[in-house]
């Protein structure tokens, strides 16, 4: 499998491909209770993929209770009525699997990946986190002390961390996405055990999941231990809350400047965009490949190889439920000011709006969208996600097999509209991160 995407990378940047992906065939069934099941077997070795996507993010919270979606992801760890506490990654592990989980603005994901003989167990402990799962006293205290300590390492404590924070919190006044998925350690803390309970009683159901399964199974024996381990799990009671809120457009541009404990000035443009799956998506999502899918992307290239007025650039559109945004970024060279930087990134944004991409440029870029594609679909793992997003975003969980096609639609007369409609000043937010001695240089002036 190696081979094969080191061949791909050098046929893409030969401006040729020439395989694609094989179909991947699919089971898809619903249980009585409301959970949704995909099944896609695949014998090639003897590991199995089973995972659980809970249609509940960030957004879904309390504004005065952010941080509930992604305190949960830690706090199902804990154990259930049959498993001890801080057991069930031992449990995994001591049978040769793995296991992990995340959370973002629109869902929360629990996988592992097993030998293909501990299926039944895998079903079995999935089963118990959606029925049975301890949400006490005990749990809460341990997890709050861990997601805390998370934050301060993740957001607090790093260079730049803070970034993505400071980025939503100013492109979003009223949508949920204002906040981000690790949420506030001061709400965590108020929050009261009922107020756990009750949003586990909420979300984490079988109508508010999908069960998606892939790798070594045999499709008709996986249904009978779905159905023996899902079946009998109630369907939630409690009317799921899911917000139904429009941001306003922007109406001018926001600027800012964040002064963190870091060396190098940071400069970033964020722009509103449509949520994921529209046709203007799939052409931002194809134009920040071009801008910096590799180090022979427009932005490494011009800023960090030719100019040499940044250490790093990119750029990537975030693929959410609702609209989202389009952030491009550099870290500045040493020596480098922010406002130096800036003007080198508006003009290499500034020619995709003015200058049709060639030919050339545009077969190599569908070439890279096809081949990551392809490699986001090689593994067991990858295919199980790739199933519940598809099925969760879109009702389609088929879209494995045919989501490549919206992508080749997309002409370059379409990347080139997009770039207009919305790299726009009066829609887009602009920071600077510098270091704080700048504020300090500032203050003595």
């Amino acid at each position: 499998m190696r081979i094969k995407f080191q061949l791909a990378a050098l046929l893409v940047s030969c401006g040729v491909l020439t395989y694609a992906q094989k179909k991947i065939e699919i089971t898809e069934f619903d249980l009585d209770n409301g959970l949704h099941v995909i099944l896609h077997q695949d014998n090639s070795t003897p590991i199995a993929a089973v995972s659980v996507m809970y249609h509940v993010g960030s957004k879904n919270e309390d504004p005065q209770r952010t941080g509930f979606a992604h305190f949960f992801e830690h706090l199902m760890f804990e154990g259930s009525e049959h498993i001890g506490r801080g057991e069930y990654m031992k449990i995994i592990q001591s049978s040769g699997g793995g296991l992990n989980a995340n959370t973002s603005f629109d869902r929360t994901y629990y996988y592992q990946i097993m030998p293909s003989n501990q299926l039944e167990l895998a079903l079995w402990m999935e089963s118990e986190r959606m029925l049975h799962a301890k949400v006490d006293s005990i749990g809460v205290e341990t997890q709050r002390n861990v997601v805390k300590e998370e934050r301060k390492q993740r957001y607090d404590n790093q260079p730049y961390g803070s970034f993505l924070e400071e980025v939503f919190k100013h492109a979003y006044k009223i949508h949920p996405y204002r906040w981000m998925p690790i949420g506030s350690a001061q709400y965590i803390d108020q929050a009261r055990i009922e107020e756990f309970v009750d949003f586990y009683k909420m979300y984490y159901v079988p109508n508010n999941a999908t069960l998606s399964i892939a790798g070594d199974i045999d499709v008709e024996k996986t249904e009978e231990l779905v159905r023996k381990y899902f079946s009998d799990i109630p369907r939630g009671t409690h009317e799921i809350v899911r917000p139904d809120i429009t941001e306003p457009p922007m109406t001018a541009e926001v600027r800012d400047t964040i002064y963190d404990n870091i060396q190098l000035p940071l400069v970033s443009f964020s722009y509103h965009i449509p949520e994921q799956g529209t046709d203007d998506y799939y052409a931002l999502n194809m134009l920040t490949t071009l801008l910096s899918g590799g180090q022979s992307s427009r932005l490494y290239k011009e800023l960090v190889d030719k100019q040499q007025k940044a250490v790093a650039a990119g750029s990537f559109p975030l693929a959410l439920e609702d609209p989202g945004l389009f952030i491009a970024y550099a870290i500045a060279n040493v020596g480098v000011n922010a406002d130096d930087l800036e003007k080198a990134m508006q003009a290499e944004l500034d020619k995709v709006k003015n200058e049709l991409i060639s030919e050339r440029e545009f077969q190599k870029l569908r070439n890279q969208i096809e081949a990551d594609f392809i490699q986001s679909n090689s593994r067991v793992a990858g295919i199980a996600e790739s199933l519940a997003n598809y099925h969760v975003y879109f009702g389609d969980a088929n879209l494995i097999n045919t989501e490549i096609e919206r992508f080749m639609k997309v002409t370059r007369e379409d990347i080139k509209r997009a770039a207009n409609e919305y790299f726009k000043n009066d829609n887009r937010v602009v920071l600077y991160y510098l270091p704080k001695s700048a504020q300090t240089n500032e203050g003595g002036m």
